[in-house]
């Protein structure tokens, strides 16, 4: 009777690297597990890797981990047509951007196609969710993708206010910031730590027409510590080119933003370097960037994150991160792109 031609198990492989790293020939394998010496053939080419040995001279060997890996990808493909079962290199990629990275899969193909990496094929992002859905990869699943939030419906009703804000209202803002057509016009919001954690927060600046963002650690959410943020800021860039930048900044009622005058009013100089718009109350919706780039920053710092355990160079990163995401408003440019293309205009370095 001849040898079987039949499937290995994961113990297989394990029992077939052992035999081969042991000096064992091909043939003898084969009996061993009741197979054609054919089906080791293929599977030492499915699983070889080079192994460096301590005297650095090379060796190819076999891998069972290896050989699994590459038995459950091909696996993956069978019995559909998936264009990207031929370009491993590509799911690899773009697994890592999604679940390492925490790109969504629109941004991840933008990434792919801005690598410059020469991939074998080509998917549309509905192809990709759609592979996502049906448990195409390896690793990523559905649950690795970004939430997404319902749509809320504005009907802009406006709420009447108990208290009286502590400056100019939005509905006095000009319409030039309301269009993002003018660079320097800002958000400004605070997200902060799990009830009953720590009082430190990040105070989030969302350019609008960019879309840049800057984050800036604060060890609580009042008044005072909003206004030393800010003085710090102009500080850093001084007064003129703060003013350039800085033009304007819209906020909510928060207790953190009551200190209006000296919002605006400069460390520096003692003039006006900025000025300060407030929302409606309720109406989140006014402040649309900041919101959704606070849902960014939530990807990394779930809610409930205690700030005080967050290093700096972890915000710092989570900065970067958000400024380097492609964005589809902007033909999958970065805000950080943008805001530096911005900067160039004015004539001006970040």
């Amino acid at each position: 009777m001849g040898k079987l031609f039949k499937h290995l198990s994961q113990n297989d492989r394990i029992k077939m690297e052992t035999m081969l790293n042991s000096g064992h020939k091909v043939v003898e394998v084969a009996e061993y597990l009741h197979v054609h010496r054919s089906t080791i053939y293929r599977e030492i080419k499915r699983g070889e890797y080079t192994h460096r040995n301590s005297d650095y001279t090379e060796e190819t060997r076999y891998s069972s981990d290896l050989g699994q890996k590459n038995h459950d990808w091909n696996a993956q493909g069978k019995g559909r047509n998936i264009k990207i079962g031929n370009d491993r290199p590509l799911a690899e990629y773009i697994e890592g951007k999604i679940i390492e990275d925490k790109y969504s899969p629109e941004a991840a193909l933008a990434a792919a196609a801005e690598s410059g990496i020469e991939f074998t094929t080509s998917i549309s992002v509905r192809t990709l969710y759609r592979y996502i859905d049906k448990g195409i990869f390896l690793k990523l699943t559905n649950k690795d993708l970004p939430v997404k939030g319902k749509r809320k419906k504005h009907n802009k009703r406006v709420r009447v206010q108990k208290r009286a804000s502590a400056g100019e209202s939005i509905e006095n803002r000009p319409d030039e910031v309301k269009d993002r057509e003018i660079f320097g016009h800002w958000e400004m919001d605070t997200v902060y730590s799990g009830k009953k954690k720590s009082t430190v927060a990040l105070l989030v600046l969302t350019e609008r027409k960019t879309r840049n963002e800057n984050i800036i650690m604060v060890p609580d959410r009042r008044a005072e510590t909003t206004v030393q943020a800010i003085n710090a800021l102009e500080r850093k860039l001084g007064a003129e080119k703060f003013g350039i930048i800085y033009k304007s900044i819209t906020v909510d009622n928060g207790s953190e933003f009551a200190l209006a005058d000296q919002l605006e009013q400069s460390c520096i100089t003692g003039d006006k370097r900025t000025k300060v718009y407030y929302c409606h109350p309720y109406s989140s919706w006014e402040r649309g960037s900041n919101e959704n780039v606070n849902g960014m920053i939530r990807r990394r710092h779930p809610k409930g994150t205690d700030f005080s355990k967050v290093t700096a160079e972890e915000i710092a990163a989570t900065e970067n991160w958000i400024n380097s995401y492609p964005r589809k408003i902007f033909g999958y440019k970065s805000a950080g792109t943008m805001f530096r293309e911005c900067l160039r205009e004015l004539g001006l370095t970040a």
